[in-house]
């Protein structure tokens, strides 16, 4: 593994807003629409009332407990840290026209705490929620005027954090709005197609709004977008499966595709006519989609298989999509099937699509950690797990792609995304918080923070190639 990671590879970890940093209506805060899924992103959308509670609410308390937090981070090694603002600190209910200064003042204390340690932010726009209120009044995505909400938002946060944030991402996962609207665009989860691309395709607009913000503000800043990269194989090598397969990809490759090359792919054009998707797209729109991204950032967990003949299989769940298993993978204790190879090979299909930069913003294991009567927690699984995809990510540069880092996903504990879960742990560091909301909020490294640490001090030549 020797000298395979650049010098100023940006090693570091990965969380969002909602699953940490709870204070969910501190300091002036509004309600989300994450604050509207009590129960994650597959879970019911259930309006507020007074009384009512939440894991999410409290999380791990990363709004109150950050220092500590950072301190730990800083003790690993970290180069930097993804984290996003909750887009409702600063305009509450989305459409005010003066933003909340308590909300700006937070993320202006955590960034001087990451600064104190020389970690840089990577700094998510929207991840997974949006104000309650543009959903309430303008109908979420589906509505243009959000466009201007969000830029004027993306502006207000380059300008206040402009000298201490370089590096940022519009939409995390943007591509799984397909999957789940509400979360994704603010919709019903019963919308049709059209009304989902449509609030799509303000939400693309928008990204490239605040791209070519970005650049103006912060020029010396580089932006990027975010991918669930759900990379699939075909099942066997009928021209048939991988046709499909082709066609798979592509759902979840447009969002790239606008992104980083500024027009809609003559493939969607066909697939909108077949399928009798209208979306208005306007002049306009197409001259501001021409201002494209500056790299590609994307989660990977894992691949899947697709078949022409879909009802002869069972499929598995995993991070949001269903999939064909790949009978030749072993699974997580989630049923997510574990392909370290299939991480070299996207990060290869990126950047022989899009010759841009890229940035792994989220790679874990998701498991049922044990605490000893030592205290000790050996995570030996997970060391496993990030070890091998890390070997395949310096395969992968020795290849010739370019990576600027790698950030995993939740180095800390935090309320899990899809079922609002503190038993399905990722982190290096351990929180004493159960599914129920129980527990101390007590932080505990793992065996796997030593390890990581080894890995960041050592430029990754710690790793060990297993296969």
């Amino acid at each position: 593994m020797n000298g395979k990671f650049p010098q100023h590879f940006l090693w570091g970890g990965a969380v969002a807003a909602n699953q940490v940093e709870g204070a969910y209506q501190t300091d002036g805060k509004g309600l989300s629409t994450s604050d509207l899924q009590p129960q994650g992103i597959f879970g019911a959308i259930t309006p507020r009332a007074a009384g009512d509670s939440g894991i999410k609410d409290v999380a791990i308390d990363f709004y109150h407990r950050y220092p500590q937090d950072i301190a730990l981070f800083a003790e690993m090694g970290f180069k930097c840290l993804r984290t996003s603002i909750a887009w409702t600190r600063i305009f509450p209910q989305g459409d005010e026209e003066t933003p909340n200064e308590a909300g700006l003042a937070f993320y202006d204390r955590l960034f001087d705490e990451m600064a104190k340690y020389g970690i840089q932010p990577l700094i998510t726009l929207s991840h997974y929620e949006m104000p309650y209120g543009l959903v309430k009044r303008y109908g979420g995505w589906g509505d243009r005027r959000t466009i201007d909400f969000f830029e004027r938002y993306a502006r207000t946060v380059f300008e206040r954090y402009k000298h201490k944030v370089k590096h940022w991402l519009t939409f995390n996962e943007i591509n799984m709005s397909l999957h789940a609207p509400f979360t994704g665009v603010g919709l019903p989860p019963e919308s049709d197609k059209s009304a989902i691309y449509q609030a799509i395709h303000h939400q693309l607009v928008a990204s490239a709004k605040a791209v070519k913000a970005c650049h103006e503000i912060v020029p010396e800043g580089k932006i990027g977008n975010m991918l669930l990269g759900g990379i699939l194989y075909p099942l066997s090598c009928k021209p048939e499966d991988l046709l499909e397969t082709q066609r798979q990809n592509r759902d979840w490759l447009f969002f790239g595709d606008v992104q980083a090359r500024g027009y809609y792919p003559a493939y969607m054009q066909r697939f909108f006519r077949e399928n009798g998707i209208q979306v208005a797209i306007t002049e306009e729109d197409r001259r501001t989609l021409r201002e494209t991204i500056d790299f590609i950032s994307f989660s990977y967990y894992m691949s899947g298989c697709v078949t022409a003949d879909p009802e002869q299989y069972e499929t598995a769940r995993g991070n949001i999509l269903d999939m064909v298993p790949n009978p030749h993978l072993a699974s997580s204790e989630w049923g997510w099937q574990i392909d370290p190879i299939g991480l070299r090979y996207l990060l290869n299909v990126l950047y022989d699509r899009y010759q841009k930069p890229l940035f792994i913003v989220e790679n874990g294991l998701g498991a049922k950690d044990r605490v000893e009567a030592d205290g000790s927690i050996n995570d030996d699984y997970r060391i496993n797990y990030l070890n091998d995809h890390l070997v395949q990510v310096a395969e992968a540069i020795d290849d010739g792609v370019e990576v600027m880092g790698y950030t995993s996903w939740g180095p800390i504990d935090l309320v899990s995304a899809s079922k609002a879960e503190m038993s399905k742990r990722y982190g290096f560091i351990h929180v004493d918080r159960d599914d129920a909301g129980n527990g101390s909020l007590e932080r505990r490294r793992k065996k796997s923070f030593y390890w990581y640490r080894d890995v960041i001090h050592s430029n990754g030549t710690s790793l060990k190639d297993r296969r």
